[in-house]
C-alpha cells in the first residue's frame, strides 16, 4: 500500500437484510493518519458499514479498497490488518488483564508476546491492574482493556463503534487523548459517536441519514455549510416557547440544552417570525448566534424524519 493512498477508498457500497436497505450507495475516503468521526442516528448504517470495512460481512454491491486490499475478496487479510472495537465489551471478565491481553497476543500469533503485552499495558496505563479480573474494571478501565487489546498487533486502521458509550466524562477525555496520540504516529482511525464534543475533536465528520453520506468534512466546514440560521434564548419561558416554536412553520429544530433553548431554520426570516410572534409575557432574552454541530445534526435529524 502507497504511504499517500487513502487507508479507506469505497465506492457505492450496499447492504440489505431481507428487504431492508441498511447501507445504500455509500462511498468514502480516510486518509492516513485521520480521525474520521461517524455520526447518525440509530440505524443509520454506522455499524454495518464498519463491519463491511474490516472484513465482518460481505457487501452486496459496489468496490473499493482498505488497507490497499478489496473490500471483496481479501476480507480475511484485511481482518488481520485492523483493529475493531465493538459496541459491546467482548473480553473474558473471569480472566485478569494480563491474561486477557496474553490470549489476544496468542490468537494473532505474534512474536515477542510477552514483551508486546508489557508494552501496550504500559502505554494505557494498565500495568498496576494487570492481575486484576476484567470483571471488577470500571467501564473505563475496561475500555482502556479493549483498546489496549484492539491495537495490540499494531493495526494499521483502527475502527470504533461507539467506545464510550457509558463511560464517565473523564475517562472519555483520557481515552480520545491515547487516539490523538496514536494518530499522531500514523494510524488512521474511524470511530462513530453520539457525543458532539467527540465530534469536534475529529479530523473530519462524516454523518450518515438511511444508509447514505448526508453530509461531511471539517466540523467547521459542516456548520458552516449548513445554511442554519440559529438563535438562543435565556429566561423563565424557554419552556413554553419551545412547545409554540415546535409547532411554527419552516422552524426546523427547537431544543433545550440546560438552560439555554436553540431554534434554527433554513429561512431566517421565517425563524425570526415566529420568535417575534411569540407572546410578550414569557420575558426571554433572545440573540442569534452561529449554530453548534448539534444544531446542525438536530437539523438534519428532523429533516431526514420530515423525509420519511
Amino acid at each position: 500500500m502507497s504511504e499517500h493512498a487513502p487507508v479507506i477508498d469505497v465506492r457505492g457500497l450496499r447492504k440489505s437484510f431481507g428487504t431492508h436497505r441498511v447501507v445504500d450507495g455509500l462511498s468514502l475516503r480516510v486518509g492516513r493518519g485521520e480521525i474520521c468521526g461517524f455520526l447518525g442516528a440509530n440505524g443509520s448504517g454506522k455499524t454495518t458499514t464498519i463491519r463491511m470495512l474490516c472484513g465482518l460481512l460481505r457487501p452486496d454491491g459496489g468496490e473499493g479498497t482498505c488497507l490497499g486490499l478489496d473490500v471483496l475478496s481479501d476480507a480475511p487479510r484485511i481482518r488481520r490488518q485492523v483493529g475493531y472495537m465493538t459496541q459491546r465489551f467482548s473480553f473474558y471478565e473471569d480472566l485478569t488483564v494480563v491474561e486477557n491481553l496474553d490470549f489476544v497476543a496468542r490468537l494473532y500469533e505474534l512474536d515477542r508476546r510477552e514483551e508486546r503485552v508489557v508494552n501496550i499495558m504500559d502505554r494505557m496505563e494498565l500495568v498496576n491492574r494487570r492481575d486484576q479480573l476484567v470483571g471488577e474494571l470500571s467501564g473505563g478501565w475496561k475500555q482502556r482493556m479493549a483498546l489496549a487489546a484492539c491495537v495490540l498487533h499494531e493495526p494499521q486502521l483502527l475502527l470504533l463503534d461507539e467506545p464510550t458509550a457509558g463511560v464517565d466524562p473523564k475517562a472519555r477525555r483520557e481515552f480520545w487523548d491515547l487516539i490523538h496520540e496514536m494518530a499522531a504516529d500514523g494510524l488512521t482511525v474511524l470511530v462513530s459517536t453520539h457525543y458532539m464534543d467527540e465530534a469536534e475533536r475529529c479530523t473530519r465528520i462524516v454523518y450518515l441519514a438511511g444508509g447514505r453520506l448526508m453530509v461531511q468534512g471539517t466540523a467547521a466546514e459542516v456548520t458552516r455549510g449548513s445554511g442554519l440560521h440559529t438563535w438562543t434564548a435565556t429566561g423563565p419561558g424557554i419552556g413554553e416557547a419551545a412547545h409554540l416554536l415546535r409547532e411554527a412553520p419552516r422552524v426546523s429544530s427547537v431544543a433545550l440544552f440546560g438552560q439555554v433553548l436553540h431554534v434554527s431554520g433554513i429561512d431566517r426570516a421565517a425563524v425570526a417570525q415566529a420568535i417575534g410572534e411569540l407572546p410578550p409575557g414569557l420575558d426571554l432574552h433572545w440573540e442569534q448566534t452561529a449554530p453548534s454541530l448539534e444544531d446542525v445534526f438536530i437539523h438534519l435529524l428532523s429533516k431526514k424524519g420530515a423525509e420519511g
